[in-house]
């Protein structure tokens, strides 16, 4: 009788453990919804495009300079090629007939900022007071408002890029080639790091504010034009864009097994030496 009642209870101590256990085993481990990753609505931000053909945009920022922008429009008057510029308001309200130049030459002009801050530093009153003083510097030189901007530095965050799409109608353009020409490493460098690294669809990054930079487009320009590359506005460039092809799916033809070697597909066998 006594081991019957003993039985019993370690049968009803079993029953009764089970269950917590399983409620245990079915508990959400965490209350904490994972955040989604920040998207960035498409068509808004560029740094290249996909294009079919060898075209290119070049463009130059921070003018213009008195000194060394007309030398650079000379240029490329002298090649026929049409580039875009990102202006500073502070410089294109100084100079406007430089920006008149530059608009009757073919050239596309766009937004830089006023004074070059890190944009993504700042409040959103003090990016618009930026965006918009340049917008009228621009306007009033040229009678047309820009369509690109381009944030100093390539600062600028996910939100801002939005809100400044919505309320300017702006592209973000950004660059894929960039010489590091800011940092004056001669016009032999600068040449080399942009001739070696564009590509179909390339944004060039340079500025018309460096000495050096200037010294190195005829090299930039002889050595692109070599290539086959020729060169549009960045609005031109992104209007060329075509989609990118599918990637290849992986391939469903089976692997040979380990165990026997495969058997050559060639008419005669390849002799070893």
């Amino acid at each position: 009788m006594f081991i019957v009642r003993f039985f019993l209870c370690c049968i009803l101590g079993v029953l009764g453990i089970l269950p917590l256990h399983a409620a245990d085993a079915v508990a959400p481990q965490t209350t904490e919804k994972p955040k989604p990753a920040p998207t960035i609505e498409p068509g808004i931000t560029f740094d290249w495009v996909h294009v079919d053909r060898p075209y290119i945009a070049l463009t130059f920022d921070d003018g213009p300079s008195t000194k060394l922008t007309p030398k650079l429009l000379d240029l490329l008057a002298a090649h026929q090629i049409k580039a875009t510029f990102f202006l500073i308001g502070e410089n294109a309200a100084e100079h406007p007939e430089l920006v008149a130049r530059e608009a009757r030459e073919g050239h596309e002009i766009a937004n830089h900022s006023w004074s070059h801050p890190n944009l993504a530093k700042m409040s959103d009153d003090g990016v618009r007071a930026q965006l918009r003083k340049t917008e009228d510097a621009i306007r009033s030189a040229i009678s047309n408002r820009p369509t690109l901007m381009r944030p100093p530095y390539g600062s600028i965050s996910v939100r801002q890029k939005k809100w400044i799409n919505q309320e300017f109608g702006y592209k973000i353009v950004l660059w894929d080639v960039d010489p590091l020409d800011w940092r004056r490493p001669g016009a032999n460098v600068v040449c080399n790091r942009i001739v070696k690294n564009t590509r179909a669809g390339s944004i060039v990054l340079a500025h018309d504010i460096h000495p050096g930079t200037i010294e190195a487009m005829p090299c930039v320009l002889k050595e692109l034009e070599a290539k086959g590359f020729k060169f549009v506005t960045v609005s031109e460039l992104i209007a060329m864009e075509t989609p990118l092809p599918p990637k290849p799916k992986p391939s469903s033809t089976p692997k040979p097994s380990k165990s026997a070697p495969a058997r050559s597909t060639s008419s005669s066998p390849t002799p070893h030496n």
